[in-house]
């Protein structure tokens, strides 16, 4: 009977002992309490101790959690919806303050932070149009958000990691308007295109005209030079032969004509027997 009441004292000491500590891991966050009061949170990772029944322990996940928000309508500075889809990276800075906010509960903490993040995202969006949205660098516009959220965001003893902008979307019926609008641009910039190739091949066509014009102008002129040439050469050496010996210069024009002029049997030539023409038909004295 002893040995059985030792065991329940041993049993008894045991089970106050391991209602005396707690542990905290690398990747949590704790506070004690003392009859509902908290007393500490600063607890590192390793092993710590409580008073049984008189304080409890809760602990929180301290690692970086994300909200993932539904995509959002925003106005632009020019009075024009964008549908942005974005997500928060964000952990517990102060636990106390947090479990003050929200009980620590972690959906509580989404639901206030995204009203936080939303209302950012209205004032900086509210700044610039939709080309700048587009065009500038997004890590000014999360620099931006990050700014004004930190604050409202401490409150809830949540410390912003992260703030990014995965997608920037027209509605509908604004895109649909945007694609005509650069549909026209673009139809526009064809037709500048094929009127400058038009303009550029109608100068081409009209330079080889000219080109040809004068190719052909050059060729012709040192075409009557190179006639003009050989006939002053073909007229000097006539006259020379002729001068040289009248009679057979003569006589050789002759035999030419006649040659060319009898040169077909149905060639008929109508003169005077005694012409001139025929002169070396005639006996030769």
């Amino acid at each position: 009977m002893s040995q059985n009441k030792v065991l329940v004292g041993i049993g008894a000491v045991f089970t106050v002992l391991m209602m005396s500590v707690f542990t905290v891991s690398e990747t949590e966050k704790a506070i004690k309490f003392k009859l509902g009061e908290i007393v500490a949170s600063d607890y590192s990772a390793g092993l710590h101790f409580k008073f049984p029944l008189v304080n409890n322990v809760k602990k929180f996940d301290a690692r970086i959690l994300t909200l993932d928000s539904s995509p959002e309508r925003f106005l632009t500075a020019e009075k024009k919806n964008v549908i942005v889809d974005s997500f928060v990276k964000w952990r517990i800075g102060d636990v106390n303050t947090f479990y003050t906010a929200v009980a620590g509960d972690v959906y509580q903490a989404n639901v206030r932070l995204d009203q936080i993040i939303k209302d950012a995202f209205r004032s900086e969006f509210s700044k610039r149009d939709i080309k700048q949205l587009v065009s500038t660098d997004r890590s000014a516009v999360r620099e931006a958000l990050i700014a004004k959220t930190v604050a409202g965001a401490a409150n809830l003893g949540i410390e912003i990691v992260d703030v990014q902008v995965k997608r920037i979307d027209l509605p509908s019926e604004v895109s649909q308007s945007v694609y005509r609008r650069m549909e026209a641009e673009r139809a526009r910039v064809a037709r500048e295109f094929r009127s400058q190739g038009s303009e550029a091949a109608e100068r081409v066509r009209a330079d080889a005209d000219k080109q040809k014009e004068i190719i052909l102008a050059n060729a012709y002129r040192d075409a009557e030079v190179v006639k003009g040439s050989g006939d002053a050469t073909a007229s000097d050496v006539y006259a020379k032969a002729y001068g040289a010996d009248v009679e057979f210069y003569a006589f050789y024009r002759s035999m030419a004509a006649y040659k060319h002029s009898f040169e077909n049997a149905s060639n008929i030539m109508v003169t005077e027997p005694n012409s001139e023409f025929f002169k070396y038909f005639k006996s030769i004295k």
